[in-house]
């Protein structure tokens, strides 16, 4: 069964809905790739200029499903997917709003600041809790130095406390916060925005956005991938992973 569902609001604006409720929309392989593929597929199409990804149920995203990571099998080809998914997002020519609701979290945080808008439910949890399960938060750490200053960057990563959508947009991860239900009607409202602009005239301010960084988001996040490797294989990151999994605090050796 799928677990990403493609479906066009209009000729020029599609909807990428994340489809597994039951697991909250964890990050599994399939789910990736099928992510991928969307994207590719709503990119190669002339007259698209809007993708929305939203998520299914009562969250956006939950991060990387763990209870997948624990099997221990593909560490290296799921952070694999995980980084070549976020530069597709970021780096398509089509304008990408993440519609938020319920939680964004880790590898869900990281797909939503991979977007160029982000509206965001009010109630929302967004965070970066990495350090809690004996992980790094590498690859949407490229994502994040982007959006953010470097003392609530700081915040976020070391703390991994989840913050609210309005404090999200204090801090420039979400650029709107809507009541609870309307943050796909605002996804649209900004879809509307973006589509009266010239198509080549948008194509062009994103890209000039990208070259003005000193490196390519491709780049960082190869970079960050060998970071993410060296936690992933850690023994913080079994005894991390095993805790969440099993509903108890971790023990932590030094």
């Amino acid at each position: 069964m799928s677990v990403v569902l493609i479906e066009k609001l209009n000729p020029k604006v599609n909807i990428i809905t994340l489809n597994r409720p039951e697991r909250r929309n964890a990050l599994t392989v399939q789910l990736l790739n099928e992510l991928q593929s969307a994207i590719k597929v709503a990119s190669d199409e002339r007259a698209e200029r809007v993708v929305i990804i939203r998520g299914a149920g009562e969250a956006f995203c939950a991060g990387l499903d763990l209870k997948e990571a624990a099997k221990g099998h593909g560490a290296l080809a799921t952070a694999e997917m995980v980084a070549s998914t976020l530069v597709a997002i970021s780096e398509t020519n089509l304008i990408t709003i993440a519609a938020v609701h319920g939680a964004a979290v880790a590898g869900g945080a990281g797909i939503m600041s991979a977007c160029d808008f982000v509206v965001a439910e009010e109630g929302t949890k967004i965070g970066y809790p990495e350090v809690r399960r004996g992980l790094v938060a590498a690859l949407v750490l490229t994502f994040l130095r982007r959006q953010v200053r470097e003392r609530p960057m700081r915040e976020l990563l070391f703390a991994g406390e989840l913050i609210d959508a309005q404090r999200a947009r204090e801090i420039g991860l979400v650029n709107r916060v809507v009541p609870r239900g309307e943050a796909m009607n605002e996804a649209q409202k900004l879809a509307e925005l973006v589509l009266q602009g010239a198509p080549n005239a948008v194509i062009e301010s994103k890209r000039l956005i990208a070259d003005l960084f000193p490196t390519t988001v491709k780049q960082d996040v190869e970079k960050a991938l060998k970071y993410h490797m060296q936690a992933r294989e850690s023994a913080e990151a079994r005894e991390g992973i095993a805790a969440f999994n099993e509903k108890r605090p971790p023990s932590w050796t030094k």
